[in-house]
């Protein structure tokens, strides 16, 4: 497995972040200015669509553009700052490939380090302490949960995040997209799969 715990976990600025972000959430419920079911709906609206559509074009640039994926290998911070996507969270990237081989998985053991720039908010379950835990002791059965089931001797790599170093997974392409645009590539291309809790989706998956 491909984990790494020598680093400094340091994110008291991030603790800090989401407290300030739960007590103006509090307070404007409580005053009556936001609906907590709105609210959710956004947060959900950034956990899983708008957030997730830049680490998309990630993908789908790296799997139809070979001088970019050279590019992501070499400095993925800087590739990635190509298209734009910068910003506190996203420093210090790097990717890991799935392969026919290799299916990678990232974690972070000790918080929630986490690319925003490219992947949105966290979701709830990334922060989860049995996430955290089962990921590195058992990824097998977390990805099962997940209902992602790998071929037999396919091996599992978990990557755990931390401040110096922020994983992002580039899922197989799927089979049948050789003539797709990147936009449409983009399309197959999910927030689990570029965390390594899913696999892209397949041409007749999406509509």
């Amino acid at each position: 497995m491909g984990k790494d715990h020598s680093h400094d976990h340091d994110h008291s600025h991030l603790d800090g972040m989401e407290l300030k972000v739960r007590t103006l959430e509090s307070l404007l419920v409580e005053k009556g200015y936001v609906d907590p079911g709105a609210l959710d709906e956004i947060v959900e609206t950034y956990e899983t669509r708008v957030g997730p559509r830049n680490g998309a074009a990630v993908v789908a640039k790296a799997w139809s553009d070979p001088a970019y994926l050279d590019r992501l290998r070499e400095n993925a911070t800087a590739a990635i700052g190509e298209l734009g996507f910068t910003g506190r969270q996203g420093e210090h990237m790097r990717i890991v490939e799935n392969t026919p081989e290799i299916h990678n998985m990232v974690v972070c053991t000790l918080c929630s380090c986490y690319p925003w720039p490219v992947l949105g908010l966290p979701p709830v379950w990334y922060k989860s302490a049995p996430y955290r835990s089962r990921a590195v002791s058992e990824p097998e059965a977390v990805l099962a949960e997940f209902g992602v089931t790998l071929p037999e001797g396919k091996t599992i790599r978990v990557w755990d995040s931390t401040a110096e170093m922020r994983y992002l997974v580039i899922p197989e392409r799927p089979a049948g997209t050789e003539d797709w645009s990147e936009s449409q590539l983009a399309e197959l291309v999910t927030r689990d799969s570029m965390i390594g809790t899913g696999l892209a989706l397949l041409p007749d998956e999406v509509a």
